[in-house]
């Protein structure tokens, strides 16, 4: 009777493993999808913005009112800390919002972030910008494969790298209100690279095991996705801020 029993189950766990590994598939692929839209939206609206704000002239680049306003008027200091408003508010609501609602949440975040990080295109040239996010892409994509095929479990660097990311945080503030170091911003950059380095793969492994949880429900899968997608896109953007700052060639 067990010999029975084992021949007629065993079938049934293999195409419900099939149906999960499928199905994990399809979630991470969401994910990297919204992803990389949110990262294209951030990148056109960010080249649109310093588009409309800077006007070529033969005797060099001057900024037209939309520009004055953005980036020389106290609207500019909105603009900056916007993005990191709305990252607080989602984590605060996403578990009452619908995936939807999520989904809308998180373009608008992409488009503000966009509108936010113009201004790079002021400081540095346009090769370096390229140059630096194809490398960021590349070490995106390594670091973030490893935390989805490694077997060691990454959960034990969660605490060590928030604790990093609000160290960088609140070095970045102090720098940039009080000390305005260039020495300090070098150090937080080299240890902001190593932190969203370790973030990206800790998140990816969290993120895929986060699936196991929510399999049973297409809303929650959905969900999920969404806020895995904003994970991994908030990895790449200071990841890439963080690389621009140490290597990025100033115009």
């Amino acid at each position: 009777m067990a010999e029975f029993d084992n021949q007629g189950y065993a079938p049934q766990d293999v195409g419900s493993q099939t149906r999960m590994d499928e199905g994990l598939r399809s979630y991470m692929l969401s994910v990297y999808n919204y992803m990389a839209v949110g990262i294209a939206l951030t990148g056109v609206v960010s080249y649109m913005t310093f588009i409309y704000a800077v006007e070529q002239t033969a005797a060099g680049s001057i900024l037209t009112p939309f520009g004055e306003m953005i980036y020389s008027s106290p609207l500019k200091w909105v603009i900056m800390f916007a993005p990191l408003g709305m990252v607080l508010l989602f984590a605060a609501t996403s578990h009452k919002m619908s995936a939807n609602m999520a989904q809308m949440v998180f373009w608008a975040f992409a488009v503000i972030m966009g509108l936010s990080l113009s201004s790079i295109f002021l400081r540095y040239t346009g090769t370096s910008i390229s140059r630096v996010f194809f490398f960021t892409a590349a070490s995106f994509a390594g670091l973030s494969l490893y935390g989805y095929t490694t077997k060691r479990n990454l959960s034990g660097w969660g605490s060590f790298l928030v604790m990093g990311l609000i160290g960088i945080i609140v070095a970045s503030l102090v720098n940039m209100f009080f000390l305005q170091s260039s020495a300090m911003q070098w150090a937080i950059s080299v240890i902001g690279v190593l932190v969203f380095a370790g973030l990206t793969a800790y998140d990816t492994q969290r993120i895929r095991e986060v699936y196991q949880y929510v399999s049973h429900d297409a809303e929650l899968v959905k969900h999920a996705a969404i806020n895995g997608a904003l994970s991994l896109y908030l990895d790449f953007i200071n990841m890439f801020l963080m690389m621009l700052s140490l290597f990025g060639s100033n115009d």
